[in-house]
């Protein structure tokens, strides 16, 4: 019999460092995006965001293996032009950032429920309660006087959410993209799509590109280069040295720096409502987590094979 060993060492205290740094930079990325788009509207700064960071990985593109090219596509149209693109909307349509900060986790117990349905992967009893103890934070932080008030950016944001999963489902079976590959790509397929819907759904914000100010600019500059260049290059550093399961569970720290960040600087007064249906969400997010996490350290005993 032959036992798999268990993964790899506990986070060191240098890269727990690392996570902080990328969980803050990720949560800044809500405070100076809903700056922004005070200047910039939603689909024309997700494009402007995509123009910044496709400069810097135009050279780094490689093609991807034959017969990938039409998963990419989709990948890139959700997570790029759906998911960013929805989630800029729905910042834009909310009163706050905590509410879309939290909202947003819940593509986490979305793509267990997808990987299920599309990739036949099974998950225990309590998944599937963390999963239902998320979506019943959604519904009380619904009723949050605050979220009341603007419940299209919920709605808005839960569809970017959905497109975040689908996309990330739809990216499990892709071999040969790096993360640099990945993210190049989304920006230079995601680009057209998002000037056409600025074009149809904010007429004439083109034009008026020009006139934005030092926040807009900022802003997306913030979003394409420290959010996305930054952020997702050093957490794809971290994927690297230790298993996904024992890092995620660090990424919950993204909405409660947010939420913070909200309070100190945006004038966010969270309810009880809100505070109560995002701890199920967040705590329904940790549990499948901390599942994962479990299931990765179990020791496994198989036969060996051959003679």
């Amino acid at each position: 019999m032959l036992a798999r060993p268990l993964p790899g060492p506990a986070v060191s205290p240098r890269d727990l460092l690392l996570v902080l740094v990328v969980c803050l930079a990720w949560a800044l990325n809500f405070l100076v995006s809903a700056y922004a788009l005070r200047e910039i509207p939603p689909f024309l700064f997700t494009a402007v965001r995509f123009a910044m960071l496709a400069l810097p990985l135009l050279w780094l593109l490689r093609p991807p293996a034959p017969g990938q090219w039409p998963r990419l596509i989709a990948v890139c149209l959700c997570i790029g032009v759906l998911h960013f693109g929805l989630s800029f909307l729905a910042l834009r349509l909310s009163n706050d950032l905590s509410s879309p900060a939290i909202v947003m986790q819940v593509y986490i117990p979305m793509t267990a429920i997808l990987a299920w349905l599309v990739l036949g992967e099974r998950f225990a009893w309590r998944t599937g309660l963390a999963i239902a103890v998320s979506f019943g934070g959604v519904l009380v932080l619904g009723f949050d006087p605050t979220v009341l008030a603007r419940p299209a950016a919920l709605l808005t944001m839960l569809a970017s959410a959905l497109m975040l999963a689908i996309g990330t489902v739809l990216m499990k079976p892709l071999r040969g993209v790096d993360v640099w590959n990945m993210q190049g790509w989304t920006a230079v397929l995601s680009l057209l799509p998002l000037l056409a819907l600025s074009l149809l759904f904010e007429p004439g914000a083109i034009a008026r590109l020009p006139d934005a100010g030092w926040a807009g600019w900022g802003g997306a500059a913030y979003a394409a280069f420290v959010s996305s260049l930054f952020g997702h290059g050093m957490y794809y550093v971290l994927m690297r040295r230790y298993p996904v399961a024992q890092v995620t569970p660090w990424l919950l720290l993204v909405p409660v720096f947010a939420v913070a960040l909200g309070i100190a600087f945006w004038g966010d007064r969270p309810g009880p409502r809100l505070y109560v249906g995002g701890a199920m969400v967040l705590g329904g997010v940790l549990a499948i987590a901390l599942r994962a996490l479990a299931r990765s350290r179990q020791l496994v005993e198989e036969p060996m094979a051959g003679p």
